[in-house]
């Protein structure tokens, strides 16, 4: 069953005949017969009454009728909806975003936004924490993904995307190798290399380590770039914990026993937004993983 015989079935039923409501639909009437056919064939019953001079459903027919116009006007209310949206959305729709790995895909988000609304501008910025949050503030983003190590702020609505502890990497012969636990005193005067600023682990690390004498030898944005370089010697690595299963020759990691837990969240200002603001923030919350 197809929604275009629906279509010509109620058409034939309120003009009374194939001709003019072939004429209504702008088609070729043997067209629409072939379709009310194919319709009758597929429902094992006669729909419409051909015997007199006007067409009229038959009793089954009537009831097909009656549910056809439901559905029909189902849909026409469904496009109506559709296009009302289209003609809201109109503008700018710009969101940012510090780097979230696998976590939440806001360029794919993004792109899918763009090609469902072209009549809306679209633009990213990747920075890092701080400045996102402060372009939220002052009108300059709309939506953003920014790391944070608390919750968030009075003036921003917020939902986690994904929270985790951290871990510290170190060679097997470090002391802090055999330890159950790193608590951040262990690191006082220690080289120790950490994720570059504006990222949630970073502030989460040095939320932690605030009192304690660390030294920063290096900081990067991924991850794996720690791990290979603390394998190296440089200094003991800070990773978010969904890496503590990497263990190999060169590097053991030891669980970071400090009240501090990374975020990631999806933030955008309180209050009332464009219809295209709107839109997207709500298509980057469905994308979250449940």
């Amino acid at each position: 069953m197809q929604l275009h015989q629906l279509e010509y079935l109620v058409a034939v039923a309120d003009e009374g005949g194939f001709t003019r409501a072939a004429e209504r639909l702008r088609i070729a009437q043997p067209g629409v017969s072939a379709q009310i056919r194919k319709l009758e064939r597929e429902l094992g019953h006669e729909l419409l009454d051909r015997s007199g001079p006007r067409v009229r459903p038959t009793p089954v027919g009537a009831d097909v009728i009656a549910t056809a116009r439901h559905a029909l006007d189902a849909v026409a209310g469904v496009r109506r909806v559709v296009e009302d949206l289209d003609g809201l959305l109109r503008g700018e729709a710009r969101v940012g975003m510090v780097t979230s790995g696998p976590f939440l895909d806001v360029p794919g988000v993004l792109a899918d936004f763009a090609t469902a609304h072209p009549g809306v501008t679209c633009s990213l910025v990747e920075a890092g924490s701080g400045r996102l949050v402060a372009m939220l503030r002052d009108g300059r983003l709309d939506v953003a993904l920014v790391g944070t190590a608390g919750g968030a702020a009075d003036d921003l609505e917020a939902r986690t995307v994904t929270e985790e502890s951290l871990v510290v990497a170190v060679p097997p012969g470090d002391p802090l190798a055999t330890a159950t636990a790193v608590v951040p005193a262990d690191l006082a005067g220690r080289d120790v290399v950490v994720p570059s600023e504006g990222n949630a682990l970073r502030e989460a690390f040095d939320l932690a380590c605030a009192a304690v004498p660390v030294r920063i030898a290096c900081a990067a944005s991924d991850p794996t770039v720690l791990a290979r370089l603390a394998a190296r010697g440089l200094g003991v690595a800070v990773l978010p914990a969904s890496l503590s299963a990497l263990r190999s020759e060169a590097l053991t990691t030891v669980p970071f026993a400090a009240d501090v837990r990374a975020r990631l969240v999806l933030a955008w200002p309180r209050g009332s937004s464009s219809p295209a603001a709107a839109t997207l923030t709500r298509a980057l919350l469905d994308a979250v993983p449940g």
